[in-house]
């Protein structure tokens, strides 16, 4: 199946943001793609105000990721943000196209590197996984990468590609953990992992937001046995991939690490 990463910058503005994966989604289609994945927070950039501009699952803006879907043909997956109690919000992927029709809340909220996004986000907790041309494909965001389990559960639940859109935050050494925790994730579930960032908003020549994670890029597809197939620099574009899910039998079959588990007993 071909995939394409479209690695952007968004800005505040959900509208002008629709707009650009709009035109990012018919630029995938001609590719040949049949889903394309957009960041995380491509409804809005993060460092912008939340609550005023989510909206529930059935609001325009997500209305118009279906019409999206619909015109090109492709499954869109794409990060937004709906209302959540306390007047939180749940940081959302919306998963749309053809046969397709779900959302992952995220689970493991960026409370990390001096930033609290559990101040303003409630967090998920269930596990997602869509099926599309008969390749079942598991959902995660971001700060999930850091833990193994949620990869291992797509697995599980029998996904052979992990979708990650993301909007890494910038630092001293991030770069370097985004690079090898995408690859270890892959060797842990033995399946496919793409992972798409926001693209460096000083690549893209929008302003940078002081604290808040607006993405590094260096999207990646990294294959099942840990080796990284394609990715891009800092700068916004697109990775078009073909994921052979027999390469995932292959691998699975040479280095059986989910069969080979041992789970200990509770106490």
């Amino acid at each position: 199946m071909r995939i394409a990463l479209s690695q952007l910058t968004t800005g505040p503005d959900p509208g002008s943001n629709i707009g650009l994966l709009r035109e990012q989604a018919h630029r995938a289609a001609d590719g040949g793609a049949r889903a394309v994945v957009f960041p995380e927070a491509s409804m809005a950039c993060f460092g912008t105000p939340l609550a005023p501009v989510a909206e529930p699952l059935d609001g325009p803006w997500a209305g118009e990721v279906r019409r999206i879907a619909e015109d090109t043909g492709l499954v869109v997956v794409a990060g937004m943000f709906t209302p959540a109690p306390d007047g939180k919000v749940a940081n959302t992927l919306l998963a749309t196209g053809p046969g397709v029709e779900a959302s992952y809340d995220k689970i493991h909220l960026y409370d990390a590197f001096g930033y609290a996004e559990s101040d303003t986000v409630a967090p998920g907790s269930e596990v997602v996984t869509i099926d599309v041309d008969g390749l079942r494909i598991g959902l995660a965001t971001c700060y999930d990468v850091r833990f193994p389990e949620l990869f291992r559960a797509h697995a599980d639940a029998g996904a052979v590609v992990s979708l990650l859109p993301a909007s890494w935050g910038a630092g001293p050494g991030k770069r370097e953990q985004w690079e090898l925790l995408t690859r270890a994730r892959a060797l842990d579930a033995t399946l496919w992992l793409a992972a798409v960032d926001q693209a460096d908003p000083a690549a893209s020549g929008a302003p940078a937001t002081s604290k808040a994670p607006t993405g590094i890029g260096h999207s990646a597809v990294i294959g099942p046995d840990g080796t990284v197939r394609q990715s891009l620099g800092r700068e916004p574009g697109m990775l078009l991939a073909d994921l052979d899910p027999d390469e995932v039998t292959s691998v699975r079959r040479a280095v059986p690490v989910l069969a080979n588990r041992r789970l200990s007993a509770a106490s």
